[in-house]
């Protein structure tokens, strides 16, 4: 199927590694223009140098911390000089540790909101300009399943990823007449560092062997399994596509049936 996605300027963040890396490596193979962002340059470096060899495709490095409004500013500004615009926006700026209710103080919560919501905020007002000069665009937030169904000791990432929904459901009702589509995807337990990192705070926790707690978590989804950053990164290549144009609002599991409910 093509996608229609050949020299699309795609931005992704959080591109080095994980579900970014994942994210890039397949908008990179529908022969789109790609510029992966993150904050360490060492590695933001290989991995372009890695996803140009595997993909043969156009790969641009743009080193960027997403809690910084200026970096978000001088990434959008890179690639439109070296590509003339941005097509699509992938929002990914990791999540913040693991806590829960009467441990957590207002400070970790003001740097989880400005982490995910307002690195999604500053990424969306500096894209869409361009998406609507082009009268077409494609803005697509990461979030969690934690966004439909609160997970325990992630209380952080239940708030700040549940606003991130709200801002780009609005984002959607208001951009959908400039041809541009907004949406979120919401992945379950994929197998990346960040779930494993998760399961040894939990294991922790609840003082249990981490080999324990990741069975466990596998075990819980209806699929027997946890999934690979590659099958969340296919949903994601298809809301950039061409084919996608009339999905915008939603907000897309990606986790092998584990949210229960029906909406």
């Amino acid at each position: 199927m093509d996608l229609g996605l050949k020299d699309r300027v795609a931005i992704v963040t959080g591109g080095s590694m994980g579900l970014g890396r994942a994210v890039a490596r397949e908008l990179a193979r529908e022969r789109a223009r790609v510029v992966i962002a993150a904050r360490n340059e060492q590695r933001l470096q290989r991995a372009a140098e890695e996803l140009r060899r595997e993909t043969g495709g156009n790969v641009l490095a743009v080193r960027a911390d997403m809690t910084r409004a200026d970096d978000i500013r001088a990434l959008v500004e890179q690639a439109v000089d070296r590509w003339g615009g941005v097509d699509v926006a992938f929002a990914n700026a990791g999540g913040p540790p693991g806590t829960r209710y009467e441990s957590t103080s207002p400070e970790q919560v003001e740097r989880a909101v400005e982490l995910n919501l307002m690195s999604t905020v500053r990424l969306a007002q500096e894209v869409t300009p361009h998406m609507r000069q082009k009268g077409w665009g494609r803005f697509i937030a990461l979030t969690s399943v934690s966004v439909k169904q609160p997970l325990p000791g992630l209380i952080l990432s239940n708030t700040a990823r549940a606003a991130v929904v709200g801002w780009v459901k609005t984002m959607a009702t208001e951009l959908a007449p400039h041809g541009i589509t907004c949406n979120v995807v919401a992945p379950g337990y994929m197998h990346t560092g960040r779930v494993e990192d998760l399961a040894a705070e939990r294991a922790e926790h609840e003082q249990r062997p981490l080999a324990e707690v990741l069975d466990e978590m596998g075990k819980r989804i209806p699929a027997g399994r946890m999934g690979n950053p590659e099958e969340l990164a296919a949903v994601v290549a298809f809301l950039a596509s061409e084919r996608a144009s009339y999905v915008t609002g939603t907000t897309i599991q990606v986790d092998g049936g584990y949210v229960q409910g029906l909406l």
